[in-house]
């Protein structure tokens, strides 16, 4: 078992934006039959109620019914189709918003996500949404599941001090571009996207 705490459902924020920035410096857990693989989070991005940007803008469907699950359940969903990305849903149960992971700094199980995904570098291992998914092994098979609840993936509280957060327009979408919706741990190396935006 990792060396973390479990985040309980009622220390997470209910509005979509204080979620990403409260989710800056803890930890995300995979436990896995060799292993248990973890990183703390070092970037995020929210994708609030009404955002053109976002999954749940048309509402609900099968595909996307996670986001509106209560808030600390994973949404997952291939993009591209080659990549997966890990969302934790936010706000009341019924209204679709989310919070996508963008970056991991590894803590645990490097050697399992080294094996992942197919590199030796520690700083790109989890470097962006869909490395991380990668490095952690993470798919479709865990949509919908409850982070707030020990089990093959959940989140963990990690460091009191989790550094200075900064925040920017968010980063490979069109629609709703220019909101301040991204937020990262000033200064880790770990923290993906153009350096223009890291500063």
């Amino acid at each position: 078992m990792a060396v973390c705490c479990l985040l309980a459902r009622l220390e997470l924020p209910t509005d979509t934006v204080s979620l990403a920035r409260y989710l800056i410096g803890k930890i995300l857990v995979r436990e896995l039959p060799e292993g248990v693989a973890s990183g703390r989070i070092v970037e995020t991005e929210a994708y609030i109620v009404g955002d053109a940007a976002g999954h749940a803008y048309r509402g609900m469907t099968r595909r996307n019914h996670s986001l509106f699950l209560e808030r600390g359940r994973a949404y997952i969903y291939l993009a591209y189709g080659s990549s997966y990305m890990l969302n934790v849903s936010s706000e009341m149960p019924g209204i679709g918003a989310g919070v996508l992971i963008r970056a991991l700094e590894p803590l645990e199980g490097i050697p399992i996500m080294r094996l992942n995904r197919g590199v030796e570098q520690l700083r790109g291992l989890a470097r962006g949404p869909g490395r991380l998914t990668a490095a952690l092994r993470v798919d479709r098979s865990l949509d919908g599941l409850d982070l707030c609840q020990e089990g093959p993936l959940w989140l963990g509280r990690g460091d009191d001090e989790r550094g200075e957060i900064g925040q920017s327009i968010r980063t490979g979408i069109s629609r709703d571009a220019n909101r301040i919706l991204r937020f990262y741990l000033r200064g880790s190396p770990f923290v993906s996207g153009p350096r223009s935006l890291q500063e």
